[in-house]
């Protein structure tokens, strides 16, 4: 069984959905606005990255729904606040030293994609979701997760861009890496995310979009909040 542990409680909670598309900056912005709001920050790719992480170790194969299911029974995930950041474990295994890899980069898309995969991880964050106030990052969120949210954002830029970007933050913990494999990566990624049947990835209607193409870090960060103060 899964779960979702919380040391908060609140009876009234708020929710900031933050979609969009693969490396576009959105975890690094969502964290920081948790923090400065005083929310909770979960990472529902985390939350993926660990069932593919897990799936890997374990050899499932993911078209075969009945054993999909039966590993899904055998895991458990849970945040815990370590040093001011939410740490994603699985199994009471600290699962952020072995999740983003690109091995598991190359497959977590497609775990996401499976229905029942999905339909679990919707529900913890959902659970998630009334229990404290969250910043939440991730495809489905605005859409699927938390369709009344009280802020609805969407990241996008080119994926050239993104894979550069991305670069520059791995290529100290693997050097062998190119823009080239990145940027075939995130394509991959994006495609799959988007044309999935079960939630795939749309900016939500409702959604403001924050094409960062032009803007750093920082400029991203305040157009975010910004919007955030306006609509609260």
């Amino acid at each position: 069984m899964l779960f979702f542990y919380c040391m908060e409680n609140h009876k009234k909670y708020r929710a900031i959905a933050i979609d969009g598309v693969s490396s576009s900056g959105k975890s690094t912005m969502a964290k920081r606005l948790a923090k400065t709001l005083g929310y909770t920050y979960i990472d529902t790719g985390a939350m993926y990255r660990a069932v593919t992480w897990f799936f890997l170790e374990k050899h499932v194969n993911i078209e075969d729904e009945q054993e999909v299911s039966v590993t899904l029974d055998k895991i458990n995930i849970s945040f815990r606040l370590i040093e001011g950041k939410n740490v994603c474990f699985i199994n009471g295994q600290n699962a952020e030293p072995f999740i983003r890899s690109m091995e598991v980069s190359n497959f977590v898309s497609q775990v996401a994609a499976i229905s029942s995969v999905r339909k679990k991880m919707v529900f913890l964050q959902q659970e998630i979701g009334k229990t404290t106030h969250v910043v939440m990052d991730g495809r489905d969120i605005g859409t699927v997760v938390f369709p009344d949210a009280d802020v609805k954002i969407f990241v996008n830029s080119p994926a050239r861009l993104r894979a550069e970007r991305r670069w520059l933050e791995m290529k100290e913990t693997n050097p062998d890496i190119t823009v080239d494999e990145i940027e075939n990566n995130l394509n991959m990624r994006d495609y799959i995310d988007s044309t999935r049947e079960d939630s795939p990835l749309k900016q939500a209607e409702d959604a403001l979009l924050i094409d960062n193409t032009l803007l750093n870090v920082e400029e991203q960060y305040k157009a975010a909040l910004d919007y955030i103060h306006q609509k609260l």
